[in-house]
Parts: C-alpha cells; sequence; structure tokens
C-alpha cells in the first residue's frame, strides 16, 4: 500500500512518488540507472590459456586488454565506469573454456565476453554465448567456420581476428608465385590435428594450386595438438624429401617443431612455408632461426609504419616485456571496439544493444592496411588487416619485405570459397 503525505519537509514519499522520481531521472540521464550506478565497475571477462606450451597467447592477449583498459580507464572509463578485466585460464580445454565463460557470466558479473581461446576452446565459447547472450569477441581463433559458416551465427558473437581463409587467398598467391619460381611441384604438410590446423592447411593448398595448378602434394602429416616431440613428423618429411611444405603449427609448438627440424637440417633442402612463424615472441624464442623462411604476418612493430602501431609495441612491451604478438593487437583492437560501441549505446551493455552498433562498425586504426578496419555486418567478422607475407632474417625485426595481397581479390575469391562451400 501506497504512503502519500502532503506534509512539509519531512514528509514520508510513497512508493510511487519515488518510481516517479527515477523515472525523471532516467529521462535527463538518459540512463536507467539507480544513482551512483555510473561509478560501477563494468567487468569484462575473458577466458583463454593462461599455462602450458602455449600460455604466449593468453598471456599477451591479457596484456593487450590490460594495456587497452589502462588507456581507457585513464580517459575517464565509459560512461564514468571504469573497466575491469577478469581472466580465467581454461587450460586449452575447450570444456574448461565452456565451463569458465558460465562463471564469468553467471558469477563473476561480467557484461561482456573477449573469448582469448584458441580455435580447440573457441567453439566451445562460442555456444556459451549462444545461451548467455552477452556481448562476446572472439580475437585469437582463426578458423573461417566460426564466423564464415552461416549455421553456427550467433547474433551477439562477433570475430577481432584473422580469418584463414584471408590468409590462404593471401597465401596461396605468395606461394605460387615462389613456387613457380623456384620449380617448386613436390609439397608437403606438417600441422596440428584439430579444427584450425585442418581447416587452415586445407584452404591454404586449396589456393596454392588454384594459382599455380602443377603444385602435388605427397604427403601430409598431422601431429597431436600442444605435442612435445616432433621427431616422428621430421622423419616422415625427410624420408618423403618435398621440395616445400606447409605448417599451421603456432606458439610454443612451432619453436619445438622448428628447433628440432634444425638438428636434422630440415630446412636446408625444403621451402618452409608458415601461416604462424611471424609472432615475434615466437621468432626470438628459436634459437637459431634459419634465414629465408616464409611466413604469413603475425605482428611487426614496422608493419603498418605507423607512428600508431610503434606507439602500441611500446606500451604493450613495457607490460608483457616482450614484442606484441598476433594475438595482442587483435585482442587490444577488440577493446577499442568494446569502447566505441559503449559509447555509442550510453553505457548500454545489453549484448543485443551492442552488437546492434559493432555490425558494420569501421574504426581508424593504427594496425589498418589503409586507414581503418571495419566489422563486417554480414558475418561479424574484421576486413582491411595486414593479410601479407614475408621473409625471416636472422636479427630484428626479424620478418622482411612483406607483400600484402589486394583487399578487393581477398574478398572476391573469399565470396567465391563460401558460395562453393554452402556458406552464401
Amino acid at each position: 500500500m501506497d504512503t502519500e503525505s502532503s506534509g512539509g519537509p519531512g514528509r514520508v514519499l510513497g512508493r510511487r512518488q519515488v518510481l516517479r522520481g527515477l523515472a525523471a531521472g532516467a529521462a535527463i540521464t538518459g540512463f536507467p540507472h539507480i544513482a551512483g550506478a555510473q561509478a560501477k565497475v563494468l567487468r569484462i571477462g575473458m577466458p583463454t590459456i593462461l599455462s602450458g606450451r602455449v600460455a604466449i597467447l593468453g598471456t599477451s592477449a591479457r596484456a593487450a586488454v590490460q594495456l587497452a583498459f589502462r588507456q581507457i580507464n585513464e580517459a575517464g572509463g565509459i560512461a564514468g565506469r571504469p573497466l575491469e578485466l577478469v581472466e580465467r585460464d581454461s587450460k586449452g580445454r575447450p570444456d574448461e573454456a565452456a565451463k569458465v565463460t558460465r562463471d564469468l557470466i553467471n558469477n563473476d558479473g561480467c557484461e561482456i565476453i573477449i573469448d582469448g581461446e584458441a580455435s580447440s576452446g573457441a567453439f566451445a565459447v562460442h555456444e556459451v554465448i549462444r545461451d548467455l547472450p552477452v556481448l562476446c569477441l572472439h580475437t585469437c581463433s582463426e578458423t573461417s567456420s566460426l564466423s564464415a559458416d552461416p549455421k553456427l551465427h550467433v547474433k551477439t558473437a562477433f570475430r577481432c581476428a584473422r580469418q584463414g581463409i584471408h590468409d590462404a587467398v593471401a597465401g596461396g598467391t605468395y606461394a605460387a608465385k615462389i613456387a613457380r619460381e623456384k620449380g617448386l611441384r613436390r609439397w608437403m604438410t606438417c600441422s596440428p590435428d584439430y579444427a584450425y590446423g585442418r581447416d587452415n592447411t586445407a584452404e591454404f593448398l586449396e589456393f596454392t594450386k588454384l594459382f599455380e595448378p602443377s603444385i602435388e602434394v605427397v604427403d601430409q602429416v598431422w601431429p597431436k595438438l600442444f605435442a612435445p616431440d616432433y621427431t616422428e613428423s621430421i622423419t616422415k618429411v625427410l624420408q618423403v624429401k618435398p621440395q616445400a611444405m606447409y605448417s599451421a603449427l603456432w606458439g610454443g609448438d612451432l619453436v619445438a617443431f622448428i628447433e628440432q627440424g634444425n638438428l636434422y637440417r630440415l630446412f636446408a633442402n625444403v621451402g618452409f612455408f608458415s601461416g604462424g612463424l611471424g609472432d615475434p615472441p615466437v621468432l626470438t624464442a628459436i634459437k637459431q632461426l634459419p634465414p629465408g623462411l616464409n611466413t604469413a604476418y603475425r605482428y611487426n612493430r614496422n608493419y603498418p609504419g605507423k607512428p600508431a602501431n610503434a606507439a602500441f609495441a611500446d606500451g604493450f612491451a613495457r607490460i608483457a616485456n616482450h614484442e606484441p604478438t598476433n594475438w595482442a593487437w587483435q585482442t587490444y583492437l577488440a577493446c577499442q571496439f568494446i569502447a566505441e560501441a559503449l559509447k555509442r549505446t550510453g553505457g548500454r551493455t545489453e549484448g543485443a544493444a551492442l552488437a546492434a552498433t559493432l555490425k558494420g562498425m569501421t574504426l581508424a586504426s593504427p594496425f589498418a592496411v589503409a586507414e581503418a578496419i571495419t566489422m563486417r555486418d554480414t558475418d561479424h567478422t574484421i576486413v582491411g588487416y595486414p593479410v601479407a607475407w614475408g621473409r625471416t632474417v636472422p636479427k630484428a625485426p626479424f620478418v622482411e619485405d612483406f607483400a600484402q595481397d589486394d583487399w578487393g581479390k581477398i574478398l572476391e575469391l573469399e565470396a567465391q570459397w563460401k558460395k562453393a562451400k554452402g556458406y552464401a
């Protein structure tokens, strides 16, 4: 029962008067929250890999968020709310990735998720977001189907990471040119046996053969993800004697493979093409980096050659004590997309509201090939980032002579690929 009073300053306000007052305040501020709510910390959760052989994926993604949030908070936060990162270690297990994501949302009060999982865990996180539709940005998974397959589409999930099909077009163009010039006809592959490794390798070969039909794949080996010993795979390569090989190994796995390969002089007679070698910490972790290996762009402070890119590298290195990784720039970019989306919603954190602003959003970025990177509205993935290949050199910057493929050609061939896959 409402209590009304017509008395003086000490009157008791009734329930209807309180509600009317709150409604009036909401109309003035634009935020339907109680007084003081704008100062409440906005918690953003990140499931990722923080232990094990590929922990650099998670630790570098975390450092990128720390850098971005520090800059955002020093500028006043979002609508007066400081951002706080809550990270959880999935240990690289998909079941654990799903569990910690649910915990971050249900128990830790996280209103947005930055998915810092490899592809093995990203699909699990994706399905959690289907059930708990907060905004989610995948920042590490590169498996094309995560965003390309319309059957997997989740309205509040976006990919702020390079996509395998884009790299495949650029890699195929680059590899085919070298194959023609050097007569590299017999090819072999060595990639991790899970979704990303299988898909990435198939896409690279598809487009390399498209641009140079004379190429023949004579054998393929599929070591387990996070395998400690690659002797069996290396021995098979030495027995088959291909002229060139492609690998989708990454992180600590790729370091182990190259160092073990060096013991057998594997790279002296085999042209090596890698989708994951270009991460600076990976390059510097290899004790004897063979010159002339071919790698996709992952990150380089000198490319794109913009002062803001070098400033990002310096800021990141002060936190992480090493150069940024591919996962670092992608996660930092995700934080910028999140901040802009929050500004456009006036601080509202509902997944649907944030998703509506992200669809088609274009942001000026130090990582863009031109001036900006766009979050494509059709499939929630970014375009306009570096899709380039280069060659290793023994000293910093470790990769030189980047060859950037044309984004117009990439998008045209991607559309054909989607149609062939039944995605379009």
